[in-house]
């Protein structure tokens, strides 16, 4: 097809999504009330729907005082249920699909349902709507003229009782209509291949002959596939093998440990960076501006959202609010209920808000990724931009890191112990370590406070990591794939002790 001629058809459909977009973005609360009654109507007849007679619920106030919120643990019998072929349990159309996730908190797999109407309305929609944002910000886009890089999940389908389970990127490519298989690489047989490894090494070979102008997926799995290309191909930087590749769309993890290395890669000041949040459980939001670090929240995809403030998170003070009661940098964890029968589920995440109007929000955690050992409310925002600042200052590069408590024992205070895989260490990581602690301080003042004159946290202690230990450690668990996380903070030791034991030369 002509490029000027799919260009045309794009813009047709952007014009006709803002109008939709523009709905939400004026009318946010309203959109959201009539989306949460349009999704318990539709339930209503379901075995959770007559549970908790969802024919009688009128508004938001009934919902939120006879539906109790949610985990995984809370779903797993109905889901197994589910998955042997059971209908009708918490969603009225057929769930035929199951994303599984491990997660980064538990070795145990999840099996979150995938609707039609969540893979339609929420994953495929949000794709579209990425596409329509970057080319309403870059009318110069010549984003159709190659192949989108797709990086996903290295785990091919299973078909189990007549339901199909794997990851949520390989449903998604598999279900994929053919005009977006075509302006992909690799190949839907590559994507889906199930050893990581071989894969890797597949995909190089088959996209460093086409004309790639997009990248999409997780930044920690992209960077070791780009190092790939370079190491086969030979070349300086990345636009050196896809001269015209312009844009790299990233989500799953912060990127702000991999921000100069991306820039080594690129070194075109004009390339573009846009991400995004997805999970299994769903797509949230998308940044919408150039050069932004901020995502807007999407409020149209069969998703309702709730909030629990994290300085009541788990206590018997806990609140639970709509979206329209949020507030501005607080730190909240994210409740959802979906279209693909998702009840008041906690998803694990943490947001904070940027912007009430329109709802612009930064992914500032995980509700268990944190230490908190000793009051000090250290969070993944915290550790990340402290890391950033400190690798600017020793001109180093981090791959992957973790860090965890060092428990009190008898009068010796307790402190933070991190582990730090270098692609270039700091020449004195002594003097690291001290920039690393006072970033944190200036971030984090339960932090400072803990550590003033050391009353409660000694100075941290910091591991150097030997090169591909948190690869390895994947590899161990059966983790290797774009869709498996480093856990970053932890409130007990049983990743860290376990990478110190792994790490020697």
């Amino acid at each position: 097809m002509p490029i000027p001629l799919v260009n045309s058809i794009a813009a047709w459909f952007l014009k006709k999504r803002f109008h939709q977009i523009e709905l939400f973005l004026k009318y946010p609360n309203e959109v959201q009330q009539e989306l949460l009654l349009n999704l318990i109507d539709t339930a209503k007849d379901t075995k959770i729907g007559k549970q908790y007679d969802f024919s009688s619920i009128k508004n938001y106030k009934t919902f939120a005082e006879r539906l109790p919120i949610s985990t995984y643990e809370d779903y797993q019998d109905v889901i197994e249920r589910a998955r042997v072929g059971e209908q009708n349990i918490f969603w009225p159309s057929p769930i035929k699909w199951f994303a599984k996730s491990s997660g980064t908190t538990s070795a145990k797999s999840k099996f979150i349902p995938v609707s039609i109407e969540s893979l339609e309305e929420c994953h495929y929609a949000a794709s579209k709507d990425l596409l329509c944002m970057y080319l309403n910000n870059n009318e110069n886009s010549q984003l159709f003229t190659g192949k989108s890089l797709r990086l996903g999940g290295s785990k091919e389908l299973y078909k189990e009782n007549g339901t199909v389970f794997g990851d949520l990127s390989a449903i998604l490519i598999d279900n994929m209509p053919l005009w977006a298989e075509f302006s992909s690489t690799p190949s839907n047989r590559v994507s889906l291949m199930s050893d990581w490894e071989t894969k890797m090494q597949a995909i190089v070979d088959e996209t460093i002959q086409e004309n790639v102008t997009s990248l999409a997926g997780v930044p920690s799995w992209m960077l070791v596939l780009l190092n790939n290309v370079l190491e086969t191909t030979g070349k300086q930087d990345i636009l050196e093998v896809w001269p015209n590749l312009e844009v790299y769309f990233h989500g799953g993890v912060s990127f702000t440990p991999y921000t100069n290395q991306y820039k080594k890669l690129f070194p075109d000041l004009n390339f573009r960076y846009y991400e995004i949040y997805n999970a299994s459980e769903g797509f949230f939001a998308i940044q919408d501006r150039n050069n932004s670090n901020e995502l807007l929240l999407m409020l149209d995809y069969g998703i309702f959202y709730e909030f629990i403030p994290m300085d009541t998170y788990n206590t018997p003070e806990q609140r639970i609010i709509p979206l329209s009661e949020v507030e501005l940098r607080k730190n909240y964890a994210v409740v959802i209920t979906t279209n693909a029968g998702l009840w008041r589920y906690r998803i694990g995440d943490t947001v904070k808000f940027t912007s009430l109007s329109p709802y612009r929000i930064k992914v500032s955690g995980r509700t268990k990724h944190h230490i908190n050992v000793f009051g000090e409310e250290l969070i993944i925002e915290n550790a990340e931009e402290a890391l950033k600042k400190v690798c600017k200052r020793t001109h180093s590069e981090i791959v992957e890191y973790t860090a965890a408590p060092i428990f009190m024992q008898g009068k010796e205070k307790g402190a933070h112990e991190w582990i730090i895989e270098f692609k270039k260490e700091p020449e004195d990581i002594n003097y690291f370590r001290e920039l690393l602690d006072n970033a944190l301080k200036a971030l984090n003042s339960d932090y400072e406070a803990k550590r003033y004159n050391n009353i409660t946290l000694n100075k941290p202690t910091i591991h150097i990591a030997r090169q591909q230990l948190f690869y390895d450690w994947l590899k161990k668990h059966d983790k290797l794939g774009g869709q498996h996380k480093i856990p970053r903070l932890s409130n007990s030791r049983e990743y860290i002790d376990e990478l110190l034991g792994l790490n020697v030369i």
